[in-house]
């Protein structure tokens, strides 16, 4: 495959992925949206079922990486690099793409959120900036968690560790299903299977930090919420943004040895 197929396999792929399961975010989230309070069921199904659209519409052009950690992985276990940064432009392009469309599908709901007093503070003006202003001191705002993750309980090794664990379950069924190796293992069918997985490990293993398992679905979405012309949408938490990076694709570095010492 070309670098041209790579780059716009991956960049429609991670825009599909984050356009749905951002939007499944966003459908819980949001004030006067039919689904608000459906609950984490909802989320983690959706979010497989982002995957499952998104790997089924990119793979003819790319192989539907997806995630960094997937790419960094295939590179370990097939000793390639030369595509790396073409399919991490992609995924991280994507990610910002499906992320900014979020917003717009539910624009009318963000505005209604985000100047919603019972939300952003208590009665008058004053109480409302106030609330914005501990947002921002806390780093994480009302709605980031529509965008990027953040954990329940902030424990940078607990964090890390578990976001490196949830990869290399991740990485381990696509390595070993064969998703990405054409004539070999369970081709097509594998799409469903990653999506069971990522299901599955959002109902397992996504309670303590939101389970980002992919590190450009977590920065490109947290770099639109910076950039949106958001009212009150406080802080980024960009203190805790290198976990949900650095812990996926070390969980892909770490599935990829597993990978070639005992399956290769």
């Amino acid at each position: 495959m070309s670098s041209s197929d790579i780059f716009i396999g991956e960049t429609i792929g991670t825009a599909i992925l984050i356009l749905l399961g951002g939007g499944v975010c966003a459908a819980v989230t949001l004030k006067a949206s039919k689904a608000r309070n459906a609950g984490w069921l909802a989320i983690t199904f959706g979010w497989g079922f982002a995957v499952l659209t998104a790997v089924y519409t990119s793979a003819p052009l790319s192989g539907a990486h997806l995630n960094p950690a997937v790419t960094v992985a295939l590179a370990i276990k097939d000793n390639d690099w030369s595509n790396v940064p073409t399919y991490f432009a992609g995924q991280l392009l994507g990610a910002m793409i499906g992320a900014a469309l979020v917003w717009v599908a539910y624009y009318g709901q963000f505005q209604a959120h985000l100047t919603d007093k019972e939300i952003v503070g208590g009665p008058g003006a004053q109480a409302t900036a106030a609330k914005a202003v501990e947002a921002q001191e806390k780093g994480a705002g009302p709605v980031l968690g529509i965008f990027s993750t953040g954990p329940e309980i902030r424990n940078a090794v607990q964090n890390l560790l578990t976001e490196i664990i949830g990869t290399i379950v991740l990485v381990l069924a696509v390595l070993t299903q064969g998703l990405n190796d054409s004539g070999k293992g369970l081709g097509t069918l594998g799409a469903l299977v990653t999506a069971l997985v990522v299901v599955s490990i959002g109902l397992s293993l996504g309670g303590p930090t939101g389970y980002a398992i992919n590190p450009a679905r977590d920065l490109g979405p947290r770099i639109v919420h910076a950039l949106l012309p958001l009212p009150n949408k406080g802080g980024s938490d960009w203190g805790y943004a290198w976990i949900p990076v650095v812990g996926p694709l070390i969980g892909g570095a770490i599935a990829a040895g597993i990978y070639n010492v005992a399956f290769a």
